[in-house]
């Protein structure tokens, strides 16, 4: 049976186990945060890129996955292609849907929602050229919303003035009361979406892409499920984390529900090397 891999700097890309649960029920999926540099969005690109593309390596050899889904967009926009290049394995990546938004939007005007890394660099402008050419794109940096979902994940309901605050700096720009769409570019938000509905602008469509990367990893697996499709080890399916995350016992519950049963959480220690030094531990995706 074909198994698969999902990574991101913290909880995020649990959004997309949801919906591979739903898809592609009895599939093995293994877990893999890298919480020793969480969050990802204020790292400097080449360490990190470095980093990633080691770590995920260390990963597959270790566990062997037939499909790696990247739920993380700092990581996909940063190091997609990297990674592609370095391992013989399928790579699903989740980037910023703005190809949605463009295609929904009636105003013109489209927001995004994303770490500051994802909205600075230059793979957003190349997806806004190509996709949303007649659309004005507003994009915001929200520093605090990875930390907001990573406790709303432990049950401990987001702030509203805080959330209100991170909002108002989409919301709030020049045009910004013409957006009629928001896209997440986290997937960290994911767990944010309801209380983003109930506390932004009324008629707004949010967009979340975890449905889509799903999609897309099950047309893969079914592609990879045939006769001579490649199989997989046969060991139970774990949650990894490259530092011990705070308060683990309050994963637990939020992790059963994913259908995970590990009672302690699994430490994966990669070699010295795949963390540079000038990648700051403690710093942002």
């Amino acid at each position: 049976m074909p198994r698969i891999l999902t990574f991101d700097s913290g909880i995020g890309g649990l959004g997309v186990v949801a919906q591979l649960r739903t898809l592609l029920p009895g599939m093995p999926v293994d877990y893999l945060a890298d919480t020793a540099v969480f969050p990802y969005g204020e790292q400097p690109d080449a360490p990190l890129r470095a980093r990633i593309v080691h770590l995920l390596g260390r990963a597959i050899d270790r566990l062997r996955p037939s499909v790696v889904v990247i739920g993380c967009n700092t990581a996909s926009t940063l190091a997609l292609d990297s990674l592609r290049a370095a391992y013989d394995v399928p790579f699903v990546g989740c980037v910023p849907p703005i190809k949605w938004a463009a295609d929904h939007t009636r105003t013109g005007t489209i927001g995004l929602l994303a770490t500051r890394a994802t909205v600075r660099r230059p793979y957003l402008k190349d997806l806004r050229a190509r996709f949303a050419p007649d659309c004005t794109l507003l994009a915001y940096g929200a520093r605090g919303l990875a930390d907001m979902a990573e406790a709303a994940f432990r049950g401990v309901p987001p702030d509203h003035k805080q959330l209100r605050a991170e909002l108002d700096g989409l919301f709030g720009q020049p045009r910004g009361g013409e957006i009629d769409v928001v896209g997440i570019g986290c997937t960290h938000y994911t767990f944010l979406l309801n209380a983003m509905r109930e506390i932004g602008p009324p008629d707004v469509t949010w967009l979340d892409p975890a449905p889509a990367v799903a999609k897309q990893t099950a047309r893969i697996v079914a592609e990879l499920n045939g006769p001579d499709g490649p199989g997989s080890p046969d060991q139970p399916e774990r949650v990894f984390f490259t530092a011990l995350p705070d308060d683990p016992a309050t994963l637990q519950p939020g992790l059963h529900r994913l259908g995970y049963t590990q009672n302690a959480p699994c430490l994966f220690e990669p070699d010295r090397t795949s963390s540079p030094t000038s990648v700051t531990t403690g710093a942002v995706e």
